[in-house]
């Protein structure tokens, strides 16, 4: 398959089957998240992991995670991310992006499904994993089997404004 395959194949899934994602599979998103790039490479990023009941029971007082039976946490360390001296910008949320992105792509490569979830509450999950103050969770990014249909690559033809209208030449 090519990347432009994979892009196209992912969709946001928000229905899990409870089976578990095997250890191989989690081994090698977190690898994908681990050689994502990060800006003046800081790497000013940590992963909180979650796959017991208990932890997945905590991080759903902060979120919806669809019954996803495996999340990723990712989080900043602001103090670290490299910053733009013309304006004092940090990378941060970029960086940790970045790596949700190559997570996202690794476990639809597998055959998994996954949901990028910003719609959280950063103070819970601070507190339900009693987060250093230095960590800012970003990302959560719910991985599982999907117990949906996926949507159809073919979907951007109809879901996605035309390159015309996306890219201005100069």
């Amino acid at each position: 398959m090519t990347f432009l395959d994979l892009a196209k194949k992912r969709c946001s899934i928000r229905a899990y089957r409870p089976d578990p994602v095997d250890q191989e599979s989690i081994d090698t998103i977190v690898e994908a998240a681990r050689v994502a790039p990060t800006a003046a490479n800081r790497q000013p990023v940590r992963i909180v992991q979650v796959s017991s009941e208990e932890g997945l029971a905590k991080l759903g007082r902060a979120a919806n995670l669809h019954g996803a039976p495996l999340a990723f946490v990712v989080c900043a360390v602001r103090e670290q991310a490299w910053r733009r001296p013309i304006d004092g910008m940090r990378t941060v949320d970029i960086d940790a992006s970045i790596l949700t992105d190559h997570m996202m792509l690794a476990a639809t490569d597998l055959g998994l499904g996954s949901v990028w979830i910003c719609h959280f509450d950063p103070a819970v999950v601070r507190a339900e994993f009693d987060l250093p103050e230095s960590l800012v969770p970003v990302n959560i990014l719910a991985v599982g089997h999907a117990a949906c249909e996926p949507k159809s690559p073919d979907r951007h033809a109809v879901e996605r404004i035309p390159a015309s209208e996306l890219v201005t030449t100069a």
